[in-house]
Parts: structure tokens; sequence; C-alpha cells
């Protein structure tokens, strides 16, 4: 069996999830426009410049859920993803998911977007796992804040093995082991199987990867 790992925003998605959400929360008039469009902007800039500071961020993020009752927040993603997620899947993104699953490999989505967002999505594509940030709850709802390590940098690696070690396995177990990303923020992970791989990648990934000779492809 070989292991497959996709980064999510702007890999398998032709845009960001994590943008989207504040954006469509924006819209609905659940968020201020004035203060917190500034700000998810902001962030953005930040995580693609590589000078994001995770945990400032999730205070931001993560807020929203803690403010509203958890049936509200899924009717609001069932809408969310009709509008803003469906347009982001491509037919090369659910050909490349598809090529993998008829090689029985093992496959996971790796994303520092929170699991609340992209657990749908993932879904969608058909992918069994999912390796995310996780939103702490109590009692069913959602703190506002993350638990344990964020799947952020070299916390995916982390994330990663923890997943790995609760199947019984470890990156080693696998023959080959894939992961496809946008972001020179994934540049650890990606360093750590043998076919990364660079999807539509950032300038930075896009210079290191062509030192390196990994494969460069568009699912555009």
């Amino acid at each position: 069996m070989d292991l497959v790992l996709f980064d999510l925003d702007n890999t398998l998605l032709a845009g960001d999830s994590d943008f989207a959400w504040a954006q469509f929360l924006i819209a609905k008039g659940v968020l201020d426009r004035e203060v917190q469009e500034v700000k998810n902007i902001q962030f953005y800039e930040q995580y693609r410049a590589g000078t994001l500071d995770i945990f400032e961020f999730l205070d931001f993020q993560l807020a929203p859920l803690a403010r509203h009752p958890r049936e509200e927040l899924d009717a609001w993603h069932r809408e969310f993803m009709q509008s803003s997620i469906a347009p982001m899947i491509t037919d090369k993104a659910r050909a490349l998911v598809h090529e993998h699953t008829e090689r029985d490999a093992l496959i996971a989505v790796v994303t520092a977007t929170n699991s609340f967002v992209t657990g749908p999505i993932v879904r969608e594509f058909g992918i069994p796992h999912l390796v995310a940030t996780i939103p702490a709850q109590e009692n069913g709802a959602f703190t506002g804040k993350p638990r344990g390590v964020p799947a952020f940098k070299a916390g995916k690696i982390e994330r990663v093995d923890n997943w790995l070690e609760s199947l019984g396995l470890y990156l080693g177990s696998f023959e080959r082991s894939w992961f496809y990303s946008d972001s020179h923020n994934d540049l650890p992970l990606m360093s750590r199987v043998t076919d990364p791989v660079a999807v539509d990648p950032d300038d930075t990934l896009r210079a290191h990867a062509v030192a390196a000779a990994w494969p460069v492809i568009s699912l555009r």
C-alpha cells in the first residue's frame, strides 16, 4: 500500500477554504465587514509570506464557531459548500484523487484549516481520512480554541505521525509516499515523503521544487 497526502487549500481546491469561510460569514453579516475583512486579508497575506502566527490566526478563525449553535453553523456550512466550495473543485483534482483511490492507496488530506470547515469538503472528494487543526469542543459546543498541535508547518508532521501511529503504521511502512501541496509552508512535510509534488506552487515552493527536481503540476 502507498500513502498519499494532499494539502487542501490552493491544492485540491482552486482557492482557499479558510479565507472563503470568513468571507462567507462576512457576506451573511455574521462578521463585521469593516473590521473582519481587513483582518482576513492580512492573515491570508501573512500565510503566503510565511510569517503567520498560527495561534493568533486561530483566535480569529475559531471565534465565530463559539458564538453560534452547531445547528446554525452546520446550516451555514451546507450553503457555503454550494456557493463557495463547489466552484473551487476542478475535474483535474477529482481525477487525481480517483487515480490514487483506484490504486488502493491510503489517502488523507492534511490541512491547517480546521476540521469543521474542511470535513465536508474532504468527504465531497471521497477521501476517507482528514488530518487537520481541531477546534476544541465542550458538550458539543465549540470553545473558540484549538485542541492539540495545529496542523501547520512542522505541526503537520506531528499530526500525520500521530494519525499513522493510531493505525499501527509510520511513514517508513510505505514503499512510496506522496504529498501534494502548493505552499512553501509545507516544505517540512514535503521533505519527509518519497514523492513530493508541487501543485500550482507559490514562488518559493516552485523555486525549491525546480532545484530539487520535484514534479510541478497544475490542477486548474
